[in-house]
């Protein structure tokens, strides 16, 4: 029975770590959704390499999260086959499905503790008020100093072959007369992902880069599919117009 109490205590504690680190890695900057992914990605080792993965881990502090993920992942995967085996090996037939159906309930116990938002809401107050006082993570309201929610925002797209913006320097693409700020540019430079941030306007788009801006929504979404030629030169003149007029709306 001692082994089966420390499994389940195993899984409590896997939870409680991936939850510290998910609210660790939205200090660094990432949204809850994709620090929780990449947090238990790297807990369970499974090593998901999507772009996300690669400039999560390009962060040096969110790289000594996902250190200490792995480290305490493999731990208690080892610890929690070999406890899982100590369990049922030599018992009874009776004593066995007894202990199945402690694991059962044990185990839907903890599903309701870690996908609950009620101990969820709990839990980050707790985990923000410990990672404020013993660590130097510091959150930074992205959204409320960008405006977002207010007609603006940061989204990223790929540049195809056809766009509009392939093979164009920024300062050729006028963007800032659209309202659009590129903030950075994802390349595969010799088969590696590179960051190009804060790209000078004489720094050239390549097919294939990921562009990462910041800028009205409407203007973003005509960007990522405008096509290169006439239509997309009449497309981005009327972008110009139009951000001219809202320019003029938000400074009366």
């Amino acid at each position: 029975m001692e082994a089966l109490i420390t499994l389940l205590l195993i899984i409590l504690f896997s939870i409680i770590v991936n939850k510290v680190a998910t609210a660790a890695l939205v200090r660094t900057g990432l949204s809850k959704e994709v620090a929780s992914f990449q947090a238990q990605s790297a807990f369970s080792g499974t090593g998901f390499t999507t772009s996300e993965s690669e400039y999560v881990v390009s962060h040096p502090v969110r790289r000594r999260i996902i250190r200490l993920l792995i480290l305490f992942g493999s731990a208690g995967l080892t610890s929690a086959i070999a406890t899982l085996v100590l369990t049922f090996i030599g018992q009874p037939r009776g004593e066995a499905i007894y202990r199945l159906g402690i694991l059962a309930v044990g185990l839907v116990l903890l599903y309701v503790f870690a996908s609950s938002k009620t101990i969820d809401r709990i839990m980050g107050r707790i985990i923000d008020y410990m990672l404020d006082k013993f660590t130097s993570i510091r959150v930074v309201d992205y959204e409320a100093l960008l405006g977002i929610g207010h007609g603006y925002m940061v989204s990223s797209f790929k540049v195809s072959d056809e766009s509009w913006l392939a093979g164009k320097t920024l300062r050729e693409t006028r963007l800032r007369d659209e309202g659009v700020v590129v903030l950075g540019i994802y390349r595969r430079r010799n088969g590696k992902l590179v960051y190009i941030g804060a790209p000078g306007p004489e720094t050239r788009i390549l097919p294939g880069d990921e562009l990462i801006v910041y800028g009205p929504e409407e203007v973003i979404a005509s960007l990522a599919k405008r096509i290169a030629g006439p239509l997309g030169d009449l497309e981005h003149a009327e972008m110009v117009w139009r951000q001219h007029v809202r320019r003029q709306q938000e400074e009366t």
